[in-house]
């Protein structure tokens, strides 16, 4: 079946957090007045993790049937759910898995929350590779532990591992976990399995968990592999906790699913005692079917899809290089998320915000959300139907091109 990604869909009125809401600094949420006429044109929203393509037809097929059975009692996965987990990861990524060691959750965000409680003592220190995605910060913080960075290298427009500074800082006995993006959030790298490697040996050598969150990891771009961290060696499977969803690679954010992969006993025992105490485990009646659906039948359409962001990231690659030669586009390897740097403009943070959101009309997620290391910096969302990123350019250079 070829999909039609290009098809603008009015997601007003479906409480679309993308479309209907702006997220503030203080992490709430405010509902957009319904057309903003006092700015002029509607608002592009261009911010969260959010695509705006329709699901894949067996998702919808297998969403109507169960709603049509009209009951909606109590749920739990089956064997059937599991067993689409293992079968995904190991034809997608060559990663062996049992279904035992599968802990479902409504949410990676959630989970992170979970998992940092559960492994961390107040004054424990975590550690993260700014710029980064930003509710990191807040799992660390609601989890009573210490936050510290090892912010990535940006040098000749592309971002790498830090490995000297996280040798260092993984020496402190107070440093228990590390918490890694791979694919990593805003800048887009895919780790390569050299790269996960050392990182790996580094956490392990000083002790410290790993916890990589891999939810963008079927979102990889022509020319690049991804590599799961756990999938890598017996002992990173052991000193590692591995969370994925479907929501990213499908849109299914809304149906509130995510599997945290745990393959040492006593961690995943530690885990499931915080799944109970706190009753924030399990997984919806339409999450177990959605996701089961998206990882039996949804590979056709995933790669339909990853072919119209990569067209996407063409067009706003060679858009910026003739008409906004300010603007650099840092090379983008996974997730539909491209990273802008915008520091050329001479704004500081709060002008080039407001320049985007008041006079563009564009809802980009601003760079210093992500850590102090992503000031001058905006984050695009592409996963989008071209019309719509062709209309946000033209507005941002209309601005910039401004006398």
């Amino acid at each position: 079946m070829k999909y039609d990604f290009d098809r603008e869909i009015n997601r007003k009125g479906t409480n679309s957090v993308k479309w209907e809401f702006i997220k503030r600094r203080d992490g709430l949420l405010y509902r957009e007045e319904p057309d903003d006429s006092s700015l002029g044109a509607r608002l592009l929203p261009m911010w969260v993790a959010d695509m705006d393509f329709p699901c894949p037809e067996p998702i919808v097929d297998a969403l109507v049937a169960r709603a049509q059975h009209r009951l909606f009692g109590y749920t739990a996965p089956t064997d059937s759910y599991y067993n689409a987990i293992v079968n995904w990861m190991k034809k997608r990524h060559g990663w062996e898995i049992e279904p035992e060691w599968i802990c479902t959750t409504p949410g990676v965000v959630p989970a992170l929350n979970m998992l940092v409680k559960t492994y961390i003592s107040p004054g424990d220190k975590v550690l993260i590779q700014t710029p980064v995605y930003y509710p990191f910060n807040k799992a660390v913080e609601n989890g009573d532990g210490v936050l510290i960075t090892n912010p990535l290298i940006y040098e000749n427009g592309c971002y790498c591992m830090d490995f000297a500074d996280l040798e260092q800082k993984t020496k402190d006995p107070q440093v228990k976990m590390a918490i890694l993006c791979s694919p990593h959030n805003p800048v887009g790298r895919v780790w390569t399995r050299d790269e996960l490697l050392r990182f790996g040996e580094i956490c392990l050598k000083n002790n410290v968990l790993v916890v990589s969150d891999e939810i963008h990891g079927d979102l990889i771009l022509e020319g690049y592999v991804f590599t799961p961290f756990a999938g890598i060696s017996e002992s990173f499977a052991q000193s590692s906790i591995t969370c994925t969803a479907p929501s990213k690679t499908f849109n299914l954010a809304g149906l509130k699913t995510s599997n945290i992969t745990i393959a040492n006993e006593q961690l995943r025992a530690r885990f499931k005692k915080t799944l109970g105490r706190t009753a924030l485990g399990g997984v919806g009646a339409f999450g177990i079917v959605a996701l089961e659906a998206a990882y039996n039948h949804g590979e056709e359409w995933l790669s339909q899809v990853l072919d119209y962001i990569m067209g996407n990231l063409r067009y706003l690659e060679k858009y910026i290089a003739e008409h906004l030669p300010q603007i650099k586009v840092v090379p983008l390897e996974g997730t539909y998320l491209a990273w802008l740097d915008c520091r050329s403009l001479g704004l500081g943070s709060k002008e080039l915000e407001r320049m985007m959101l008041e006079e563009a009309r564009v809802y980009l997620d601003e760079g210093y959300i992500f850590g102090i290391e992503g000031e001058g910096f905006e984050r695009v969302n592409l996963a989008c139907p071209r019309s719509v990123l062709v209309e946000a350019l033209e507005r941002i250079r209309n601005v910039l091109e401004r006398p």
